[in-house]
């Protein structure tokens, strides 16, 4: 929580999780199965090889990281997508898009300028 100048609270994503979360192939895969729509685990676990209970874990990392929500319907527990954690990782990313574009920018007017003078030494 974080309290901003006018005194609210605010909950903001705990990034660090977010990212530790995205960090694994299996937990990715996951969130791409999970934009098409709730699955259950073992719907989720299908196309891997690897174990229910070992999804089910991948799962709880999503979870605590906001990532993936879950239903309690009697014996099934269905898996959604719930993006609202990963826009602000992406948002937190797009600062340093900004940088790199500015740095890539002025790269190639280095390299511009480096081909002008080696064009004028070479007539």
């Amino acid at each position: 929580m974080v309290m901003n100048e006018a005194h609210h609270i605010s909950t903001e994503p705990n990034l660090d999780a977010v990212f530790a979360a995205l960090a694994d192939p299996t937990r990715r895969a996951i969130l791409s199965r999970l934009v098409d729509g709730q699955a259950s685990v073992n719907e989720i676990a299908e196309p891997f090889e690897m174990s229910q209970p070992a999804i089910s874990k991948h799962l709880k990392v999503l979870e605590r990281a906001g990532l993936v929500e879950r239903d309690v319907e009697e014996q099934r527990r269905p898996a959604r997508l719930k993006a609202d954690n990963m826009a602000a990782a992406v948002d937190w990313l797009e600062e340093f898009k900004q940088f790199w574009e500015v740095s890539f920018n002025q790269l190639d007017d280095v390299l511009t300028q480096m081909k002008l003078s080696q064009k004028k030494d070479t007539e």
